[in-house]
């Protein structure tokens, strides 16, 4: 089975060559590394669930995306390229962010400093100028191994490179085919890739991945109680704020270039623990690292609505399963945004 493994960050000759000359065909990623201590679970919503059950999570409906649950139009179901996964920038320097109104899901997580970052993911669509594109992180495994997905980022840290590697998680970096910086930005916020072009250097034939999240075939949320504003504070350097209206959420301080924005259907809070990742920054600060594994605290918000509910991952590469005390909890079709705020240190509010 051949996994495309980027070099370390000082060989960007070499991932050039690389990038041009294979094909990155997918592999699941399996555990990577000892997860540390999972979040303590909250008492779900007994009587919140969403209408419909939810599908397999494993396999998934062959007849709708596996990031959304949407309907897949006829003749479009087949990809000849893995899940992309673009790590984007989310501090004011970055502004503005292109190519998130594309992206069927988004992954939020903090990093060093307290701010936070993007892993946006594509498949149903691939646009073609997607960033600015950062570093990735020891915990993007446990975010994007669930669908065996393929890593879109500027590079990574040497100790990174190489528990992403142990963990079989392909990427390309700055310096592959498709890689751009744009002059008119400072570095290193200029970094931009297009997705086409990367879609075609990672050519495969794979199976359509798993469902990454519990859809419940359906839209509607039932039970829950009212809340059409939220605030998922990762640290004390960033708040993530949301406002629902129109049937959508918009992001009240996102960067995304107008008209580009992520079209956030629903936003799911997950409580998560955040350790440390054993290195420090080139300023000096020690990296953060999400333990996407064990249980903790879930808030599903959809439709002006919110559920309590709690979250379970039984490794880093298996599916995310969500639950009240009334059973599964599934996740409307749509487009999510996932925030995983640190059970210590964070905060979620809403109104």
């Amino acid at each position: 089975m051949l996994v495309l493994r980027a070099p370390d960050r000082g060989a960007v000759g070499a991932a050039a060559t690389l990038a041009a000359g294979l094909v990155a065909v997918l592999a699941l990623a399996g555990c990577g590394g000892s997860p540390s201590k999972p979040a303590t679970t909250a008492e779900p919503d007994d009587e919140a669930t969403v209408a419909g059950a939810p599908r397999d999570e494993v396999s998934g409906d062959p007849d709708t995306w596996p990031l959304t649950g949407l309907p897949v139009t006829r003749g479009a179901s087949v990809r000849k390229h893995p899940v992309l996964v673009a790590k984007v920038d989310n501090t004011s320097q970055s502004a503005p962010q292109l190519g998130l109104s594309a992206a069927d899901l988004v992954v939020e997580e903090m990093v060093e400093g307290g701010v936070t970052r993007l892993a946006a993911f594509y498949y149903s669509t691939i646009p073609d100028d997607v960033g600015p594109l950062r570093s990735m992180r020891a915990s993007d495994i446990g975010i994007v191994t669930p669908v065996g997905a393929t890593m879109v980022t500027s590079g990574a840290a040497t100790v990174t490179i190489a528990r992403l590697r142990d963990a079989d998680v392909p990427f390309y970096e700055e310096g592959a085919a498709g890689f751009a910086r744009d002059r008119s930005r400072p570095a290193p916020y200029n970094l931009f890739a297009d997705l086409d072009t990367v879609a075609d250097e990672a050519r495969s034939t794979p199976a359509r991945p798993p469902d990454y999240l519990p859809f419940s075939g359906s839209d509607t949320l039932r039970g829950g109680q009212a809340a059409t504003s939220v605030q998922a504070r990762f640290s004390t350097s960033h708040t993530t704020t949301w406002s629902y209206a129109d049937g959508g959420y918009r992001n009240d301080d996102g960067l995304a270039a107008d008209g580009d924005e992520f079209p956030a259907d629903t936003v799911l809070v997950l409580r998560v623990e955040v350790g440390d990742a054993g290195y420090r920054d080139p300023a000096g600060n020690p990296v953060p690292e999400t333990t996407l594994v064990g249980d903790g605290e879930a808030l599903l918000f959809h439709g002006g609505r919110v559920v309590r509910g709690t979250w379970t991952k039984k490794a880093l590469d298996a599916p995310l399963r969500l639950r009240t005390k009334a059973g599964a909890l599934g996740v409307p079709r749509g487009h999510t945004w996932i925030e995983l705020v640190p059970a210590v240190g964070g905060d979620v509010t809403f109104d």
